[in-house]
């Protein structure tokens, strides 16, 4: 018989950053559902899903080096996901403060004009 035992689990603790990158992936898709500004945030949100989702499977085949690697990876998308993110809302807020206000503005009163003329 040539069984071979399982490798045990790598010591050590290696994060796997994955709920950091569910919760910026969810809400750079609320946001984009606001504003397609932060559509780029979901894909390099899934990114670092993936990524997160390696480390621990790594960890448990004993290859440490690698979910280290997959760790950063995840990292470093988590990173770019959450800049594209606070980009996206400061770029959406700026639009609406400087652009929007007056055309928001003159929507209401014009839909206050017709509720008025209605009675």
């Amino acid at each position: 018989m040539n069984a071979t035992l399982p490798l045990p689990p790598a010591s050590g603790t290696v994060p796997n950053h994955l709920i950091w990158s569910i919760v910026v992936t969810i809400v750079s898709f609320f946001l984009c559902c606001v504003s397609c500004l932060s559509f780029p945030a979901i894909a390099t949100g899934i990114v670092a899903i993936v990524f997160a989702s390696k480390v621990n499977t790594l960890l448990n085949q004993g290859d440490l080096v690698a979910a280290r690697q997959a760790s950063k990876n995840a990292k470093i998308w988590a990173w770019v996901t959450t800049g594209i993110l606070i980009a996206a809302t400061v770029f959406s807020v700026l639009w609406l403060v400087l652009a929007g206000t007056d055309g928001y503005m003159d929507q209401i009163q014009e839909l206050q004009r017709q509720l008025e003329n209605s009675r």
